[in-house]
């Protein structure tokens, strides 16, 4: 099985294209043996790149536990990248069809591997993200309680959901206990990702992130996406930022209030073969 793995600011994935993509049966266990990091290749995700009638390539992006996420960020860099290098496409902007809808991304610099996307519009109601409550009010100012404590956060779905909590310092956050235990909150019914945020200034935010599905994360394209926006509705940045996380950083723009710019880099690692 031939296979190449991508990486976008550490966020990591095992891509399969072509016959091997579509010869796939059963992409979650796939996913749990190809990601498991010491037995397997290593990866937070499984990418299958699959023909499409209404884009370039369709997506599919399977958690290194097996469950499918609607919408990557960080592997949509990592795809455009690979398509313009391997999948025979020579221009460089590159369509891509997703769960959460139609994704369009520009290859900025080819040789340093610089990627911008169209994430699309962010959905802010409750029923859009999905957040338990009234499905038509804004998931902001949303208090939840673990093990005694209070946490207040926005919920934003970049097509997959995404609940960004405010603290005043990143490095007093335990994410590996409280992430899993709002990850899996009862209001949230797809279940969520998380973002802590600091704001370090108006234009720069640090971020750490609890995956949905994946754990710890080095970076999420999404998360950053849905942080800028929280940052934007809670008056804590202005609408363009560079977003810190633990794998580099992201620059993220929401200057029309419409869709959300994402771009940063995504890096090749190495291709082979596995049993």
């Amino acid at each position: 099985m031939h296979f190449t793995k991508y990486t976008g600011l550490g966020n990591d994935f095992i891509f399969l294209d072509g016959s091997t993509a579509l010869g796939v049966k059963n992409p979650g266990e796939l996913a749990v043996k190809l990601c498991d990091r010491r037995f397997g290749i290593g990866a937070d995700g499984l990418v299958l790149l699959l023909p499409s009638q209404t884009a370039d390539v369709r997506m599919r992006i399977i958690n290194s536990d097996g469950s499918e996420a609607e919408m990557c960020g960080n592997a949509s860099r990592a795809v455009a990248l690979h398509m313009y290098r391997h999948g025979g496409l020579t221009k460089k902007k590159i369509t891509l069809e997703t769960l959460a809808g139609p994704i369009v991304t520009e290859i900025i610099d080819e040789i340093a591997g610089l990627v911008r996307v169209n994430m699309g519009r962010p959905r802010l109601t409750r029923g859009e993200i999905p957040v338990a409550g009234d499905s038509v009010s804004f998931a902001k100012n949303v208090a939840l309680e673990i093990d005694g404590k209070t946490w207040v956060g926005t919920g934003v779905s970049m097509g997959n959901p995404h609940f960004v909590i405010f603290v005043d310092d990143i490095k007093d956050i335990a994410l590996e206990s409280v992430g899993p235990k709002i990850e899996t909150h009862s209001l949230f019914p797809r279940k969520i990702n998380v973002e802590f945020v600091q704001v370090l200034d108006e234009k720069t935010v640090r971020m750490r992130v609890w995956e949905r599905g994946a754990g710890i994360t080095s970076a999420c394209g999404t998360g950053a996406c849905a942080t800028a926006v929280a940052c934007v509705l809670n008056q804590k940045t202005v609408n363009q930022i560079s977003v810190i996380l633990d794998g580099g950083t992201l620059e993220i723009s929401w200057a029309d209030k419409e869709s959300v710019w994402m771009t940063g880099p995504a890096t090749e690692v190495f291709s082979g073969e596995i049993l």
